[in-house]
Formats: structure tokens, C-alpha cells, sequence
């Protein structure tokens, strides 16, 4: 198992990530986390646990610096969000052997959804696919959500009527193979019993299944 911390030159501060690879990965999925949030999130620990069992690698990103996420505006400034994602994936690529020859997907949470799709949408198909769970994938806009192309999974708690409700409209705006799983009872954060396993295990399927 490859363990590896990552610091990103990205414009004039450097972004952290941690490179989890299982032997022989079949792909490897960046995680875009959400506003207030940090690698360290349990929620997507948890996630990326699963996916190694699937043979799935991962890269759990901070896109901003401890002093940028102390800024509200710049946490939710998508534009920039997508912009570090882009960094880290050419990072990746060019700069991490162990890598760099990997199909390369998306899982984004809250904001860092909208990150993953525009990211997306600016890729085309060097992206294999992409997970949203409990995001915020109407912030990406009409126009970039048109234009992706990798097959997307919107995962929603039953109970998060609201982000639900904008999940419902970003879904019709996207032109990609695509799917939305509501998860019965859930709410934003998926703290009730296990919904958060019926993420991780809906996560690893998509991600498995559109490994090329």
C-alpha cells in the first residue's frame, strides 16, 4: 500500500493531499472536500477506506490552506476550488510515478461537488467518472454541468430536502450517462445508522464500474 503525503505547488502556497494507492489500483479518485471541512474528514476517510478494498486508490485533498478556509468568501469560491483540483490532477499525472498511469475520477462533498463536475467538464474524458455526496453540484452552473461528460452519481440523504431539491435540478441539466440514489432518512451529513456505508458502497460500484 502506497502511503504517501503530497505537497502541490499550486499558484503561491502549497496544497496538501494524502496518496493512498492499494496494489495493482485500477484507478485513482481525488476527493474535493466541502466548505469547513479538511482531508482529515472522517466521512470521506471513510469512503476511501472502501474504495482501497475495491482496488481503488485515493487522494484526499486540502484545496485551500488552513488561512484561505478561514475566509468564508473563499470557501465558497468555486472557481478557485476547481482551479486547485485541476492542479493537484496534473500533479498527479506528471509528478507521482506510482499514479501517474491511473485513470482518474472525482468525490466531492458540499462545495468541492461543484469543483469536482466544472473540473469535469474541463477534462472531458480524462475523467472516468465522479461521486457526489451530499453536494452542492447546482454551484458548478448549467453551462459546465452540460458539458461533462464522465458518467456522475449524486448521492442525497432522504431528509436533506433542500440540497435534494438542488440536486434534482443540476441533475437535469447534465447530458452524461448519470444518476441520482436518494439514501431513505438521511441527512446532510449521513450520521444515521448505516447510511454513510450505503455512500461508500454505492461510491466504490460507480467507481468500479466506470474504470477503463
Amino acid at each position: 500500500m502506497v502511503h504517501e503525503l503530497l505537497r502541490i505547488p499550486a499558484d503561491d502556497v502549497h496544497i496538501e493531499g494524502l496518496l493512498e494507492l492499494p496494489p495493482a489500483a485500477r484507478g485513482l479518485v481525488l476527493f474535493a472536500h466541502g466548505s469547513g471541512s479538511s482531508r482529515h474528514s472522517p466521512r470521506n476517510n471513510y469512503v476511501a477506506k472502501v474504495l482501497h478494498t475495491q482496488g481503488t486508490g485515493t487522494l484526499l485533498l486540502d484545496l485551500l490552506t488552513l488561512t484561505e478556509d478561514l475566509d468564508y468568501h473563499t470557501r465558497f469560491d468555486i472557481s478557485l476550488l476547481t482551479h486547485r483540483l485541476l492542479i493537484a490532477t496534473a500533479f498527479v499525472r506528471l509528478h507521482t510515478p506510482a499514479s501517474r498511469h491511473l485513470p482518474i475520477g472525482y468525490f466531492g462533498a458540499s462545495t468541492g461537488a461543484a469543483a469536482a463536475l466544472q473540473a469535469a467538464a474541463g477534462l472531458g474524458q480524462d475523467v472516468q467518472a465522479v461521486v457526489s455526496r451530499g453536494g452542492r453540484p447546482d454551484l458548478a452552473g448549467a453551462h459546465d454541468l452540460a458539458k461533462v461528460q464522465a458518467p456522475t452519481l449524486l448521492l442525497v440523504g432522504g431528509a436533506d430536502t433542500e440540497v435534494l431539491q438542488l440536486n434534482r435540478k443540476a441533475y437535469a441539466e447534465l447530458r452524461c450517462e448519470k444518476e441520482l440514489a436518494v439514501i431513505p432518512g438521511a441527512t446532510h451529513l449521513f450520521e444515521e445508522p448505516g447510511t454513510l456505508e450505503e455512500v461508500a458502497r454505492q461510491a466504490a460500484d460507480w467507481f468500479d464500474r466506470h474504470w477503463k
